[in-house]
């Protein structure tokens, strides 16, 4: 049987990284983000008010919805258009996510699948409470005896989120217009100073999707999950600055950390769901096997 308070820490995680979907959540409250009659987002009343006072960007809330102009028809207008409010608001001291501008584009759609119907600034998506995806690389080497161990990155204090905390050994935000595996290589590269020929070797494994709400809005996020087997001998370096010291542990320890405060959540997420594919969670040995796995897994 595993350690009860071991997994009862781990479901305190994913219940709060899909706090969106539990009772007493803001969802209730808040207004669809409509393009086109198709529901893209989530956004809080108190932003929704504060948007709605642009009336040649949007109409006004209606049937629980907040939409576009109709004049907006087209990916650039659309994005331009939202982008000038957002530039003017700021300025607005109520919306401390903003302080976080990046100058960074996200593509909206409503799936995946679609074709985007606007870019947005990262810093602001989750006032709009739209989908968001990035690329997570778990790094980990296989011993002479069969040991498994990870490679984990320890975060830059000057981070502009969660700065100092454990993370995986790469990861990136998608970016408009940038390919998952491109962003795979970039990340690598860049954080880790991983060759891109064997970056490459990475497998794509899975994807790890969640919504939660906090004092910036509503996070609605997917991260495409790629694993890498590195040669023992390789020790990944650290290149851009965002990342202050790599280490490689045993995958106990590394397990042990996931229900500490020490990891950025939906980091250790990725890393759970890593230790349930390559059996290091088992259903017999764990009662909660089942909501570790809905939980990493949730519909956006």
């Amino acid at each position: 049987m595993a350690n009860a308070l071991w997994s009862d820490k781990v479901l305190q995680l994913l219940h709060r990284m899909n706090n969106f979907y539990l009772p007493g959540s803001c969802r209730a409250n808040c207004l669809r983000f409509e393009v086109d009659g198709i529901k893209i987002g989530w956004i809080v009343p108190h932003v929704a008010s504060l948007l709605a006072s642009y009336g040649d960007v949007f109409r006004p809330p209606l049937g629980g919805a907040l939409s576009l102009c109709s004049s907006l028809d087209a990916y650039d207008k659309r994005s331009q258009a939202v982008d000038a409010v957002l530039s003017n608001l700021r300025r607005n001291p109520s919306l401390s996510c903003l302080k976080g501008w990046r100058n960074e584009r996200y593509n909206v759609m409503d799936k995946f699948s679609d074709p985007p119907v606007m870019w947005m600034e990262r810093a602001a998506t989750s006032l709009f409470g739209v989908k968001r995806y990035g690329v997570h690389i778990n790094g980990y080497t296989v011993s002479n005896s069969g040991e498994v161990f990870m490679w984990l990155a320890r975060r830059s204090p000057t981070k502009q989120t969660y700065p100092g905390l454990l993370d995986n050994m790469a990861a990136g935000g998608l970016a408009a217009g940038v390919s998952i595996k491109h962003t795979l290589v970039k990340e690598c590269q860049e954080e880790a100073c991983i060759p891109e020929a064997l970056a490459d070797k990475a497998h794509p494994v899975s994807t790890v999707s969640y919504t939660y709400e906090d004092g910036e809005g509503v996070f609605s996020e997917s991260q495409f999950i790629f694993d890498l087997e590195l040669p023992p001998a390789f020790k990944p370096r650290v290149g851009d600055g965002e990342v202050q010291e790599f280490y490689l542990l045993p995958i106990e320890k590394v397990k042990e950390l996931l229900a500490t405060e020490d990891f950025k959540p939906n980091c250790a997420m990725v890393v759970l769901d890593f230790l349930i594919r390559h059996s290091f969670i088992e259903p017999d040995r764990e009662p909660f096997y089942q909501e570790f796995v809905s939980g990493l897994h949730q519909a956006l």
